[in-house]
């Protein structure tokens, strides 16, 4: 955090607290809910879920340094917690209205944040 001394940085992050960066391999589910359409069965097309996952979390996330390369997080710390809302915001502009349900972003086996919107659950 820019905000944060080094050792206030080190005490708060411990080992993520590294002046280099370092790397994660998220894995994210999205999870959708609606009316199921009675002609197609499904609440959404899933190779249009895909394609706006595509557009919202790999291609302004996968393999950037969060802090750098995404704009988003000049200002806001790169915690799973912010990525999951940074995702949330992202797949809010591309889905139909009121489709979102949950994201859910594992940091870790051990280390996952559910964001419901206002809503943010740490596993």
């Amino acid at each position: 955090s820019k905000s944060l001394s080094d050792e206030e940085n080190l005490k708060l992050f411990g080992k993520c607290n590294n002046p280099n960066g370092h790397g994660h391999n998220y894995k994210v589910v999205v999870t959708v809910r609606g009316e199921i359409d009675p002609v197609s069965g499904m609440v959404m097309n899933l190779t249009d879920l895909k394609e706006y996952m595509q557009e919202a979390i790999m291609e302004p996330l996968d393999h950037k340094n969060l802090d750098k390369d995404v704009p988003f997080f000049s200002e806001v710390v790169s915690t799973t917690e912010n990525v999951a809302v940074f995702i949330w915001d992202s797949l809010q502009k591309l889905l139909p209205q009121g489709i979102l349900h949950k994201v859910e972003v594992h940091e870790t086996e051990q280390n996952v944040v559910v964001y419901k919107g206002e809503e943010t659950i740490v596993k």
